[in-house]
Formats: C-alpha cells, sequence, structure tokens
C-alpha cells in the first residue's frame, strides 16, 4: 500500500502543478502541452491494451469484460453526455459555472479510478504499479491545467480554479484508500480502470491532437507506445 499511496501522492502534485500553472499566469508553451498530450495518448492505449485489460479480464474471468465496459461507459456519461463543454488544454471561451461544476464532478470520477488503477496494478506487481502510475502521471499536468482554466472561464476565483484541481489530486489519493479497503474495488478495479484509461486515451486525449498540421505529434503518439513496449522489455530482460 505504501508505494501506491507515494504514486496517488505524485500524480496529486502534477494536478495541483498543472492548476498552478495557470493560476499564477505562468507562462507554458501550448506546442508542448500538445505534445505531451499525443505521448501520453500513446502510452495510456499502450498499457490499458497490453497489460491492464488481459490481466484484468484473467483474473476477474467474463465478469471483467462487462466491468471495462461500465467504466468506458461511466466516464463518458460523466464528461460528455451530462458536460457538454470539456477538453483537455486551457479553455479560451466563456463557460456557465454550471460547466465548471459539472466537469469537475466528471473528473473526480475520473482521477478516483485513477487511484484505484494505481493500488490495483500495484496489488498485482511493483512493475505493473509503476507503468499504470506513469501512464497516469503523464496526463495529470494537463488535466490539472484543464480544470482550472475552465473554472476561471466560468468566472470562478483563482482561489477556486487552485482549490479545482487540489481536488482532483485528493480524488486519487482517495482511490487508493478505497480499493485497499473495499473488496469490490480490489476485484474489479483493474477492469474498472481499464475502461477509464481507454476512454481518457481514445476520447480525450487523441481528439486534442487529431487533425493538427504537420507530424510532429504523430510522431509523440507513437513515441508514447514505443516508450511503453521499450520500458516493458527492458523491465523483463
Amino acid at each position: 500500500m505504501t508505494s501506491s499511496l507515494l504514486c496517488a501522492v505524485a500524480a496529486a502534485a502534477a494536478n495541483i502543478a498543472g492548476a498552478a500553472a495557470v493560476v499564477t499566469r505562468r507562462s507554458w508553451s501550448r506546442a508542448t502541452l500538445e505534445l505531451l498530450i499525443a505521448l501520453s495518448a500513446g502510452f495510456l492505449v499502450s498499457v490499458a491494451l497490453a497489460d491492464i485489460t488481459p490481466e484484468a479480464i484473467a483474473r476477474g474471468g467474463e465478469r471483467a469484460g462487462a466491468v471495462i465496459l461500465a467504466g468506458f461507459v461511466l466516464v463518458h456519461l460523466t464528461q460528455h453526455a451530462l458536460v457538454r463543454h470539456f477538453h483537455f488544454g486551457e479553455e479560451t471561451h466563456p463557460v456557465s459555472q454550471q460547466v465548471g461544476a459539472s466537469a469537475l464532478v466528471g473528473l473526480l470520477l475520473h482521477t478516483f479510478v485513477d487511484g484505484v488503477a494505481i493500488a490495483s496494478a500495484f496489488a498485482v506487481s511493483t512493475t505493473l504499479g509503476m507503468f499504470v502510475f506513469t501512464a497516469i502521471v503523464l496526463h495529470k499536468l494537463p488535466e490539472g491545467l484543464a480544470i482550472s482554466s475552465l473554472f476561471l472561464a466560468a468566472g470562478y476565483t483563482r482561489l477556486a480554479a487552485l482549490g479545482a484541481g487540489t481536488a482532483l489530486g485528493l480524488a486519487t489519493i482517495l482511490g487508493v484508500l478505497a480499493t485497499n479497503a473495499i473488496a469490490p474495488l480490489a476485484e474489479y478495479g483493474l477492469a474498472l480502470s481499464a475502461g477509464v484509461t481507454l476512454y481518457v486515451a481514445g476520447s480525450n486525449l487523441i481528439p486534442e491532437f487529431q487533425g493538427k498540421p504537420g507530424w510532429r505529434h504523430n510522431v509523440a503518439f507513437f513515441g508514447g507506445c514505443v516508450l511503453y513496449f521499450g520500458a516493458r522489455a527492458v523491465v523483463r530482460w
């Protein structure tokens, strides 16, 4: 539990750092952010399909498939069906406070499952735990940036925007604690996290750079895949 909790704290810090970058008006490169999102998408897709999903099915059998689907559908419901305006990255258009609040609720579910994923993966092996942690922490910075900029665009104070990013981080830590305390989460947490991870990569991150001119984003995406399989090969060797 110690390793998973420490990783959850590190992931939470990345959420807060992303929010702080917006609140303090520190400059950042949009191009670099887009490349980070593309790299994260490649790594997330790879770890979800090559490690999390097979391990979840091996442990949960046929039921794991239904839980994976449930995780996928649940994130779509909270982030896009109930929330009409949400994307990773800086928000540049005015939105209502209701949109900001509903987006936070949707992301809280997602970040809670991030913690479930970390704890469930470490319960299998330290190697899988570190891969899942890496996949999660890569998109934590743009996630914190997204919610804080959305809050500011909705007219909330800077303190509230920073608080929203902090709440996402705390939800991740809570996910770890809940997984170690609640038996059904420990049993099906890996399957749930597989569905959420696939949705975040395929529906949240990839659309952020699809259609962008040039090859940089595609290279970053494929680089994320190569990075994962390269690290996996080194660990196994």
